[in-house]
């Protein structure tokens, strides 16, 4: 499985692949450098510059600028993080199970990143919250997004839906609080822990028989 980190390695298509188009390729790069150097450290230039777009590319597809950029590069992340939740959460058949292994590969793919490529969504809107009304709600609705995910599968496998959506809020605002604080300490304990007593959490409700499909 993917993890964000490695899904936000470079903007460049792999060999063999259709070349991005000049949006997405300068979306791609504002994601990947707001994730590592948060919005207020990214410039349009060095979007601009590592893209490969000129300024007025920039301008004709973000008229609004930087700001409307930022609410584009956490959609991105926003599609990203959830392909790799509803992958994993799909392969692994107990959501316990799922979400431990999930921490493991998100310490693997941050300490791999030398503990730089965070989550794209949190790292682009904190310090945000007063000035940029859009993007704290982009923020919001990938969240929001990332939460129903876990909800839906926990009420497939029998969970009662109070629960399930209580556990969902759980699991997310802990990965994204476990994966600040592995990267603030150069550590995978963080999110090696928060797997381990996630499950123990998600193994204490009790279940139900799962909707009919």
């Amino acid at each position: 499985m993917k993890t964000k980190a490695q899904q936000h390695e470079s903007a460049a298509p792999a060999a063999g692949t259709t070349p991005l188009g000049t949006r997405e390729r300068i979306v791609r790069t504002a994601s990947r450098l707001m994730q590592r150097q948060g919005y207020d450290g990214t410039g349009i230039k060095q979007i601009s510059t590592e893209a490969g777009a000129t300024l007025g590319s920039m301008y004709h597809f973000f008229p609004g600028g930087k700001q409307e950029l930022a609410v584009a590069a956490i959609r991105h992340g926003d599609g990203e993080f959830a392909d790799v939740l509803r992958d994993v959460l799909a392969a692994e058949p107990d959501p316990g199970a799922a979400i431990r292994e999930l921490t493991r590969s998100l310490a693997e793919g941050l300490r791999a990143s030398d503990w730089v490529d965070g989550c794209p969504v949190t790292a682009t809107a904190l310090g945000t919250a007063t000035g940029a009304p859009d993007i704290q709600s982009a923020a919001a609705e990938a969240f929001a997004h990332w939460r129903e995910l876990v909800r839906v599968r926990l009420v497939e496998v029998g969970f009662a839906e109070t629960d399930a959506e209580g556990l969902a809020q759980t699991v997310i605002s802990t990965l994204e609080g476990a994966e600040l604080a592995a990267q603030v300490s150069r550590s995978e304990q963080p999110l090696l822990l928060a797997g381990v007593h996630l499950t123990r959490l998600i193994d204490t409700y009790e279940r139900g028989t799962a909707p009919a499909g």
